[in-house]
């Protein structure tokens, strides 16, 4: 159970720090340095969360390791606990990357 424990962790650090790059990726629309500010009534308008198989297979399997941490019969001493933060921690950043978009 401890292995399983420690490669679920292992493995959503690995995806973690493949979503990072997705979710700080500048945008094709993000202003440049030096370009002209753009007006604030553009900026009111949000687009409505899309969908990315990638993003989406990722929401899908941090979740599926957020049960399995939530059931784990011990505490680990802190580590679970820890580890579901980072989850949720995770899941936050792979909504906002859909929220922005590609």
């Amino acid at each position: 159970m401890k292995r399983t424990l420690i490669s679920c962790g292992v493995g959503v650090a690995l995806l973690a720090a493949t979503l990072l790059p997705v979710a700080f990726h500048a945008q094709p629309g993000s202003p440049r340095p030096g370009a002209p500010a753009a007006t604030p009534g553009a900026a009111a308008a949000s687009p409505a969360p899309q969908h990315h198989p990638r993003i989406d297979a990722a929401i899908h399997h941090l979740e599926e390791a957020r049960r399995e941490l939530q059931a784990a019969p011990a505490e680990f001493h802190g580590h679970r606990a820890k580890a579901i933060a980072l989850v949720d921690h995770a899941l936050e950043e792979c909504h906002k990357a859909l929220e922005v978009g590609p």
